[in-house]
């Protein structure tokens, strides 16, 4: 009997990254510069300069009339309210999309205020949600600190999987001699590899195949979660693979053991060796411990010549640990970020206000901000006292925050 198959269609899962803020925005120049290959790059900012730099297919500037594209001057409730201004924007942006990876710096202005709205926006949508993010070096200060872990809290309540990068982590990876560029590489190159295991688990065909439904298996678990993806050749590569893929020093969470859920995916050529795989997956699973859920895949690349690739999805550890630290039983933040009516923060009209350190501690309280000078307060980040640059050098310079290039300007 002939079965015929009737209008099949290209079921291919769609990707976007999306970077929020300068450091976000930041993450995604750098996986466009490594030709990360089916996944679709867009930049969101209230700064409209450092946007224009961005090489992504889309650049959404957000909060346009609160900001005019001057940024969010460090101050989170400015990005949270530039967000919602530009919801509609949001929604359009994350429409028929089926995994969505949310990158952004913890701390500061647009990241921490935006992010968890657009994370809403996208598992609103219907979106598999991914957080990724970092957390300020310690030496920004105690304010930038709480910032971020409000921030953190507020964008785990909207994400199907968080990961978190702390900055300080990375001095236990580097050397003295390391620029502080390529410190900053090395850790968006976790959430490079990650996607582009990810994206290889989904689009290409396996000999032991994996598809969207398994990642969504794992990924569709509330809670921290570790992303490894490690290469190596020679002897016992796979179990050096491996260990090195679920042992990441850089991740807060650097460990799968108590993980509920567990993706794991083999790339090699055709010398890949069914004996080898099996010591690694043995000791993936001793690791991790005997409840966890494993789904288990096996990818051939004949350019892979003595070369094997390892890539750990691992979710669902425990949130006591998590929380703990970073809210009280007394707080009173609503799970949703999206208000259904929306009293206004802020005066488009005016000037920039910035809220005071004692008001920024909450950065999504409903309250109006205080006004203030024109003159931005760095407060305890990392900038400390030190407010002023050389005019010369820094006007046009994207490191330093659009309000204090504005300031130069005026000079």
């Amino acid at each position: 009997m002939l079965i015929e198959y009737d209008g099949l269609q290209d079921q291919r899962a769609r990707i976007k990254v999306i970077g929020v803020g300068g450091a976000g925005g930041n993450a995604v120049h750098r996986m466009i510069e490594e030709n990360l290959k089916d996944v679709e790059f867009i930049a969101v900012n209230t700064d409209a300069q450092a946007l224009n730099e961005n090489p992504a297919e889309i650049k959404i500037q957000i909060g346009a009339n609160l900001t005019r594209g001057l940024g969010a001057g460090a101050n989170a409730k400015i990005g949270y309210q530039a967000a919602l201004e530009s919801k509609d924007r949001l929604e359009d942006m994350v429409r028929d999309t089926d995994l969505i990876f949310i990158t952004a710096g913890m701390g500061g202005g647009t990241g921490t205020g935006a992010a968890p709205v657009i994370a809403e926006i996208a598992k609103n949508s219907g979106a598999l949600t991914v957080g990724f993010v970092t957390k300020p070096f310690e030496f920004e200060g105690d304010l930038r600190m709480r910032q971020a872990a409000e921030g953190i809290e507020r964008l785990r309540e909207h994400v199907d999987t968080l990961i978190v990068i702390p900055n300080e982590k990375l001095f236990d990876v580097v050397d003295d001699d390391t620029p502080f560029e390529d410190a900053f590489y090395i850790a968006d190159s976790i959430l490079n590899q990650g996607t582009a295991g990810i994206s290889d688990l989904i689009t290409k065909r396996g000999l032991i195949n994996l598809d969207f439904a398994d990642v969504k298996t794992i990924i569709n678990r509330k809670g921290p979660a570790v992303i490894g993806v490690s290469r190596c050749s020679g002897a016992d590569r796979a179990v050096r693979a491996a260990e090195s893929a679920i042992h990441c020093p850089l991740l807060e969470n650097n460990s799968i053991s108590g993980a509920q859920g567990l993706l794991i995916n083999f790339t090699g050529g055709h010398d890949m060796k069914i004996k080898e795989i099996h010591k690694a997956m043995s000791m993936i699973r001793e690791e991790a411990g005997k409840d966890a859920n494993i789904i288990f895949g096996a990818l051939i690349d004949p350019k892979m010549e003595d070369e094997l690739l390892v890539t750990v999805i691992a979710t669902g550890f425990n949130m006591k640990h998590a929380e703990g630290n970073n809210r009280n039983e007394n707080d009173s933040i609503p799970k949703s970020v999206l208000p259904e009516t929306h009293p206004p923060i802020y005066n488009a009209t005016e000037e920039n206000t910035f809220a005071t350190e004692k008001e920024q501690i909450s950065i999504f309280n409903p309250t109006p901000a205080k006004p203030r000078c024109d003159i931005p307060v760095f407060g305890e980040s990392f900038h400390s006292n030190e407010t002023y640059f050389p005019l010369d050098d820094k006007k046009d310079d994207l490191s330093v925050p659009a309000f204090t290039r504005r300031l130069f300007r005026r000079k």
